[in-house]
């Protein structure tokens, strides 16, 4: 894994590999306290010639050194970012699994490690990252997600943290994920909390609704987390004709839709094959992808596994 460390209001300095193990905290860490902490989440892919692509990854040292900025914590630049990104991948090349056969995901972590009794920013911050080889997210075909929409709890309200990547955000969802699993969906889907009729994202994917040549997805307002991969699906998507809306999205749109898909890093994109609201069910089909999230789902993994030319320039080849 990699470390590199820095005090409040000072800046890091060149980190260091070491061997991946567990980590010492003071019990009055900041951290554990306060959940003065961010993480990220990128994945890096061999190529058939042996090389490997990351994919963005500045993308990511920006989202984290936007969400330290609201947790006043000091960041990592993006260049700093992006070079402890490559050292580590580097160093666990092996673990890269082989084209076509999954990827190394990487999961960087900003957190407040200095002790701190009042509430108060942590007197230190430890910038770690350490990897894990996963497998294709679909190994056995395509399964649609069947979701629930929640309206009575909240994933975030205006003026919060939910537009960036903070640990807290993750451990509010659990409650009605596990109550909506527990009935048989797959996951919940979020609305506002003003209005409680727009849609805002799932746990933790961001969301698209298809009608026609027209994908809207919900406007980025504060409440809801610039995803990467949403932002990518975008360009891809504008790239192939398609009308992208970003706006404020009724739950109702939902109702008449061709196709709802999820998008995020783990997934790529996700279609959705069914939603329930206020005990009425909607499906969009059960036999895997729809016409424009296949389209857009082949376009993007193609590009992130170098297996089409990139005229985006979104890829980091490390050989």
């Amino acid at each position: 894994m990699y470390v590199m460390k820095c005090t409040q209001g000072g800046n890091f300095s060149k980190g260091e590999l070491q061997r991946f193990g567990n980590i010492e905290l003071s019990p009055s860490a900041g951290v554990l306290n306060y959940g003065q902490g961010l993480f990220e989440g990128l994945k890096a892919y061999r190529k058939e010639d042996s090389n490997i692509l990351l994919f963005r990854p500045e993308e990511n040292a920006l989202r984290m050194r936007r969400g330290a900025e609201r947790m006043c914590m000091p960041s990592p630049t993006v260049e700093q970012f992006v070079e402890a990104i490559k050292e580590i991948v580097l160093a666990n090349k092996r673990w890269v699994p082989p084209p076509g056969k999954g990827s190394l995901y990487i999961r960087p972590l900003l957190m407040g490690s200095g002790a701190v009794l009042g509430l108060a920013p942590a007197p230190e911050y430890t910038f770690l990252i350490y990897v894990s080889p996963v497998g294709n997210y679909f190994k056995e075909g395509v399964a649609p997600i069947n979701l629930i929409v929640e309206h009575e709890l909240h994933r975030a309200t205006p003026g919060g943290t939910g537009g960036v990547k903070t640990i807290g955000n993750y451990a509010a969802v659990l409650k009605a994920q596990s109550a909506a699993k527990a009935k048989g969906y797959s996951d919940v889907l979020y609305l506002d909390c003003v209005n409680k009729k727009y849609l805002e994202e799932v746990s933790s994917c961001n969301i698209f609704v298809v009608k026609g040549n027209v994908i809207a997805t919900p406007a980025i307002k504060g409440t809801i987390l610039p995803g990467i991969t949403r932002k990518s699906i975008i360009d891809v998507a504008r790239s192939q004709g398609f009308q992208v809306e970003e706006r404020l999205v009724p739950v109702d749109e939902l109702l008449d839709a061709d196709e709802v898909f999820c998008t995020g890093t783990a997934v790529v994109v996700s279609p959705v094959g069914s939603i329930t609201y206020k005990g009425k069910r909607v499906s969009y089909g059960v036999d895997g992808f729809g016409a424009v999230s296949e389209q857009l789902y082949s376009v993007l993994t193609r590009l992130q596994m170098g297996l089409i030319d990139d005229k985006m320039n979104w890829t980091v080849e490390l050989s």
